[in-house]
């Protein structure tokens, strides 16, 4: 029997109980940000709507709850491969749960089915078609059924990159199970999509939760496609062991890329539509057991990839919009560890995407897709931060100068005056009465002997011929970013004309200067330094023996432990178990399991080569690796500067230092609050955290006024469950 969360008052949670069954079963100890309010909400039997990235934690919003509530929860999700990765993870874990569709007999099925009416599963998953089948309706109306979760909500929205028509069924969901809390889950959702999954699931009333896009562990780079083959051979040379996703344009391209990268000795596979059925599923589980290190994919290969190492999403031709593009990089890094989103760009991939669009008899979707398709250039063209125009594109507004983990941030294009390039193009523009595109303007300054050109007479034009000291790409590149700068603008979707703007007169006029990017000479993929915070030798050990107990158990090695969990045992050595499960990601179920194994393979090496452990403080629960900017705020913190002066040091928000060092404390690093907020204020924010109810920051906030910040409260909180969930473990 699962035990009562709820106290006196009803409406407040023993969130104790909470902790102690993520720790149980999941091995952690603190929640991610707004994993923690999301379950409350459930927990109270309210609708939901979740939009969190990729890696955020959505999939525990609802298993956690379900180990909470009485009865089963019901979790709707699109794809085989993704329940099964789900299902053996949480069995992993020691949780009671099981899916249903076609890959099982129907023996199978009637004994899962049983099993449910006897109350002995806590998660059941299963597709959207067969959810709405009407035997099925009827025998889930035979449960005891706590919470329906829908996972992947994007796909029920027209407005979505990735629909699929039997998502649009579940909106009935409501009315077979009218007074059952439902939640949708997404990770890739513009605001009109998000507006649209709630409307067409019917949740009433939903509370609503909106996690940042921002993948900080990413990061993003966007490189001109020039001698595509040896850019990628020059990245992967130095990431032969890492996992990664190519993804291509065509069918074909993803065929000769995997079969130019077996010859160099890579161990890749294709993945596209075009294959054996049985052979993608056989080629995706050889990915997931890393018994191949490299998936080239069409976006065939799309949701369902549960894998957390994935180390690199290399888009080796052109997304065809934003939307497609984040949820593609989003399978890189689920663990939290960094990994690299690389973008190869060429114009000659923008021409093949619009004869697509072309094909479209739809105006509507037409005119959609050639908006998309200009949101992707302008991100690829761009020099301001990926991250920032990443973000914006999804409604979120990043405040940061400088994000640390992008090209263009970390080495922005060298810009020229740009005032006379400018003024010859605007000049341009205006003397072909502004009824022409790109190429034709381009043709005209570098003094092209085209027919269309010599048949309008163009040749006859001051501006003819006054641009040959840049070659074509250039000039074109010019004007794209006159563009992208407001200078220009564009008229029109698959053959857009170039126009004049308000801001096109400040130019010819000489009243104001322009920079542009300077032209690039030679393509590089950037290298980042290799993370040596743990013992690279114990680690690629510890690899090899997950790989081997998950290979005799048929299951990825994933599944026993992430490479973020390993890592941690490589750079804390633990001696006992003890030491052992305060590992993240060490639960209950794995700590008895792989314990001892694992620690006898860390004593092992350590005593061959005189390794000291390091100690293991009760407050180091979360024995994982920081990222680069946290590690960065972290050093600061320990030269004894307040937020203040470590947000002017490192040029960034107050707001971002707090979060910084929230971060910190609840990753386990044993950080003192007391010289950023006051005795007596940390003594008041927990007393108005402990009064029964809503715990939102902003109700706090109202009740202590304005002499309190959201940074002190958001602070005290931190520390507040930190220490909480330490009592509860000691």
């Amino acid at each position: 029997m699962k035990r009562e969360i709820r106290d006196d008052y009803g409406k407040h949670f023993n969130m104790a109980l909470a902790y102690q069954t993520l720790q149980k079963y999941f091995g952690h100890t603190s929640f991610l940000p707004l994993q923690e309010d999301v379950i409350k909400d459930i927990l109270l039997k309210n609708d939901v709507f979740v939009l969190m990235p990729t890696g955020g934690g959505k999939s525990l919003c609802y298993q956690l709850p379900a180990l909470l509530l009485d009865g089963v929860t019901i979790v709707v999700s699109p794809l085989i491969a993704l329940m099964k990765d789900q299902v053996d993870g949480l069995k992993a874990n020691g949780v009671d749960a099981a899916y249903i569709n076609s890959s099982l007999s129907f023996d199978k099925i009637q004994t899962i089915k049983s099993k449910l009416l006897e109350n002995r599963i806590s998660i059941l998953y299963v597709a959207p078609e067969r959810i709405m089948l009407p035997d099925f309706l009827s025998f889930l109306q035979r449960l005891n059924i706590s919470l329906i979760a829908i996972d992947e909500a994007h796909c029920i929205s027209e407005w979505g990159h990735d629909f699929r028509p039997e998502y649009r069924q579940l909106k009935s969901l409501k009315e077979h199970f009218p007074q059952i809390p439902l939640v949708a889950l997404t990770a890739t959702a513009i605001p009109e999509v998000q507006k649209d999954i709630i409307t067409q699931l019917k949740l009433a009333d939903p509370k609503i939760y909106k996690a940042s896009f921002d993948r900080e562990n990413l990061f993003y780079q966007v490189k001109p496609k020039d001698n595509a083959y040896h850019q990628l051979w020059e990245y992967l040379k130095n990431h032969k062991r890492d996992s990664g996703i190519i993804y291509c344009f065509s069918r074909k391209s993803t065929d000769d890329l995997s079969s130019k990268l077996r010859e160099d000795g890579y161990r890749a596979l294709p993945y596209h539509a075009g294959l054996d059925s049985d052979l993608r599923t056989e080629t995706q589980d050889k990915f997931r057991k890393d018994d191949i290190e490299i998936i080239v994919a069409t976006i065939a290969f799309g949701m369902g990839i549960d894998k957390p190492n994935i180390r690199f999403v290399i888009h080796y031709d052109l997304p065809r919009n934003l939307e497609g593009y984040y949820q593609e990089t989003g399978r890189a890094g689920r663990d939290g560890l960094e990994s690299d989103c690389i973008l190869f760009f060429s114009y000659g991939d923008k021409v093949k995407i619009e004869y697509f669009i072309g094909q479209k008899e739809d105006e509507t979707e037409k005119r959609i897709a050639y908006d998309k398709l200009q949101d992707m250039l302008n991100f690829c063209e761009g020099r301001t931060c990926r991250r920032k125009t990443l973000l914006n594109y999804f409604g979120e507004v990043y405040h940061e100068t400088n994000c640390g983990k992008c090209d263009n941030c970390l080495e922005p294009k060298e810009t020229v005056d740009g005032t006379i390039i400018a003024q010859k193009i605007i000049s341009c523009v205006s003397r072909i009465k502004e009824r022409f595109g790109v190429n034709h303007i381009v043709d005209i300054l570098c003094g092209s002997r085209s027919q269309r050109l010599i048949r309008n007479r163009h040749d006859t034009l001051t501006t003819y011929g006054i641009g040959k000291e840049y070659t074509r790409k250039q000039w074109q590149a010019f004007i794209r970013e006159l563009v992208q700068l407001g200078y220009l603008r564009l008229d029109g979707d698959r053959y857009p004309i170039v126009k004049l703007s308000e801001k096109s007169h400040g130019i010819l006029s000489e009243k104001e200067m322009v920079l542009l990017t300077k032209p690039a000479e030679e393509v590089q993929i950037a290298q980042k330094y290799f993370d040596e915070s743990f013992d690279r030798e114990l680690f690629e050990n510890l690899r090899g023996l997950r790989k081997r107990l998950a290979d005799a158990e048929g299951m990825p090695p994933y599944i026993i432990f992430h490479d973020s969990t390993l890592k941690a045992m490589a750079s804390h050595f633990p001696q006992n178990l003890s030491d052992f499960q305060r590992m993240d990601g060490v639960g209950e179920s794995k700590l008895e399991k792989y314990g001892e194994l694992f620690v006898e393979e860390i004593r092992g090496y350590c005593k061959e080569r005189n390794i000291e452990p390091k100690p293991t403080s009760v407050h180091s629960y979360l024995a994982k690796t920081t990222t680069s900017t946290l590690q960065e705020t972290l050093e600061l913190y320990k030269q004894d500067l307040t937020i203040e002066e470590i947000a002017r040091k490192r040029n960034l928000a107050i707001s971002t230092i707090a979060s910084h060092i929230e971060k910190l404390i609840l990753s386990g690093e044993e950080i003192s609050i007391d010289k950023f907020v006051d005795i007596d204020k940390q003594k008041q924010i927990v007393r108005e955290l402990s009064i029964p109810g809503s715990k939102r920051w902003a109700s706090i906030k109202e009740r202590l006024g304005d002499d309190y910040t959201y940074e002190e409260i958001r602070l005290v909180s931190a520390y507040n469950y930190v220490r909480s969930a330490a009592a509860e473990l000691i």
